[in-house]
This record gives structure tokens, C-alpha cells and sequence, in this order.
């Protein structure tokens, strides 16, 4: 019987050869990936560790276990993480899209059996993706170099702060399993959800490798256009059934015709920050970024 000693040295051993023999030198870095030489490193040391180890066990999952399960373990994760979303919608100022995303999660919590079902989006309440990296772009910080980390590949400077900004806050308001502190359940729970998401992304990894000549860079790319487009979609104005958009501009006016004090300022500080908003979404430039549904719609 091997030991956990025993254990740690075969794993280090294992990693160590990937690293040695996935090494790369990139003389000339692609714009936007100053780390290339590393990123294309742990690039090809992911991918060997998900060829031998996460991606044969995703497609053993995938053939024992039914569609109809997989849908329900998809939905009851995603169903918690509606919670943290909800989070960061209020701290990047969307009203909106903060209470759909808790009334997402009480509707599905008790009309979807727990999360199981997804009725809010059949009842035409779409989910509302949304992470604490995004927060900080709203915020105004950089996203950085891009940047690929060990295990959970593509990412930027701001969005590995936000990686961490998600641990905590997913920890406090328990909508992520690392919360829980019964370890042999926690561990149980981290290890479906860790099997069940690469399980979603089969199909995806399938066409990444087949349709791409140069698979990291195709990644790499794939990646920064998503990300520029969610957080693009955060920027615009929130998308609302009734009133047009700028209904927010309307002046409110008492039966005698006169303007309600107050109400002229609040309309110019709600243009002024209207336009600010709008002048973030005109610098992220609309070069190669892909069509993107806003989750408002």
C-alpha cells in the first residue's frame, strides 16, 4: 500500500517530467501574451494531465451516468452559483439583474426541486453569468496579461484576483462546497463538480482540437473574446421588459406642472453616469469580439 509520503513524491515526479518535457520558448510573444513561453508550458502540462487523468474520467462519467442526472447536477450548481452572481450584479450597480438572479435561485430552489430543474429559464428568466473578476472590470481595473494557471487554465491578471475574490466570497456565502466542513462530504461534492464541468466541456474540447491548427493560441483567443464580452454586456445598460431605456431621464412633474425639487439633478447625474458607462464600452473596442446575448434580454 503506497502512503501518502510515498504519494506526494510519484505526483511531484509526474509533474516534474510534464514541466521538463513540455518546455517552450516563444522568442516573439503574440501581442497581449507577454507570458507565452510559460502560458504554452503549462498549456501542454494541463493538457497532459487532462488526457491522462480528468478527461478519461469525465467520459466514464458521461457514459454511466444519464443525461437526465447530468442536467440535474449541472443545474443544482449552477442554481447556488446564481447567489454569487446576484453578489457581484449588486456590487457593479446592476439592480436588475441582482434581484433575477435571487429570484432565479428561489424559483428554481423550490419550483426546480432544489435546483434540479431549471424553471426560471423556462418560465424566460435567463441566467445571468457573473464572477468577481467581471466586478473588478467593472470597477475599472485592467484585465493584465492573459495568463494560463496550473489546473484551471485560461485566465488574466484581474480575473486570477477574482479566481480568489470568488473562493472567499463563494466560502462566506456558503454557495461554493469548499464552505462546507465536513471534509470526506466537501471533498465528495468538489470531486462530482470538478468531473461534472469537464464533462460540459467534451464536446467543446473536441472542436478546439479539430478545427484549430494551433490549438493554445485558438484558447487563448477564445477566451479574451468571452471574457471582453461579458464584461462589455456589464457595461451597457441593463436590459428591463416595459419602460425603455431611458425612462430614466423622465421628469416627474406635480399636477401644476412644476418639476419635483430635486428631481433635475438626480436626471443629470444618471445622464452623466449613463454616458461615463457608455464611454467605457467605446475604449474596449469592437474589433474580433464575438456576438453576445446580454443576459438581461
Amino acid at each position: 500500500m503506497i502512503n501518502i509520503k510515498q504519494s506526494f513524491k510519484l505526483s511531484s515526479s509526474v509533474l516534474l517530467g510534464l514541466l521538463l518535457g513540455a518546455c517552450v520558448t516563444v522568442e516573439k510573444p503574440a501581442e497581449g501574451d507577454p507570458l507565452e513561453s510559460y502560458n504554452r508550458t503549462m498549456f501542454k502540462v494541463n493538457e497532459g494531465l487532462d488526457k491522462a487523468i480528468l478527461r478519461p474520467v469525465a467520459k466514464g462519467y458521461e457514459a454511466v451516468v444519464p443525461q437526465p442526472a447530468r442536467s440535474c447536477v449541472s443545474n443544482m450548481f449552477s442554481n447556488v452559483g446564481d447567489v454569487w452572481s446576484g453578489v457581484n450584479s449588486f456590487a457593479q450597480g446592476r439592480g436588475v439583474d441582482f434581484f433575477n438572479s435571487l429570484g432565479r435561485f428561489l424559483m428554481n430552489s423550490t419550483l426546480g426541486l432544489g435546483g434540479c430543474y431549471d424553471v426560471a429559464s423556462e418560465k424566460g428568466a435567463k441566467k445571468i453569468e457573473n464572477d468577481f473578476g467581471t466586478t473588478l472590470g467593472v470597477w475599472g481595473l485592467g484585465d493584465g496579461p492573459y495568463v494560463v494557471l496550473p489546473l484551471f487554465g485560461s485566465s488574466s491578471l484581474r480575473d486570477t484576483a477574482g479566481l480568489v475574490g470568488d473562493s472567499v466570497g463563494g466560502t462566506v456565502t456558503y454557495t461554493t462546497p469548499w464552505a462546507i466542513d465536513n471534509i470526506p462530504v466537501r471533498n465528495s461534492i468538489v470531486g462530482v463538480q470538478v468531473v461534472n464541468k469537464r464533462a460540459n466541456l467534451l464536446a467543446a474540447d473536441d472542436i478546439a482540437t479539430d478545427v484549430s491548427l494551433d490549438k493554445y493560441a485558438f484558447v487563448r483567443d477564445a477566451y479574451k473574446q468571452n471574457r471582453q464580452a461579458l464584461l462589455r454586456s456589464k457595461l451597457e445598460d441593463e436590459i428591463v421588459s416595459g419602460p425603455p431605456s431611458t425612462a430614466h431621464l423622465a421628469e416627474d412633474i406635480t399636477e401644476s406642472g412644476n418639476v419635483i425639487p430635486g428631481q433635475e439633478r438626480r436626471n443629470q447625474y444618471r445622464l452623466e453616469l449613463r454616458e461615463k458607462r457608455h464611454k467605457r464600452v467605446e475604449a474596449l473596442g469592437t474589433e474580433n469580439v464575438p456576438a453576445y446575448d446580454d443576459p438581461g434580454e
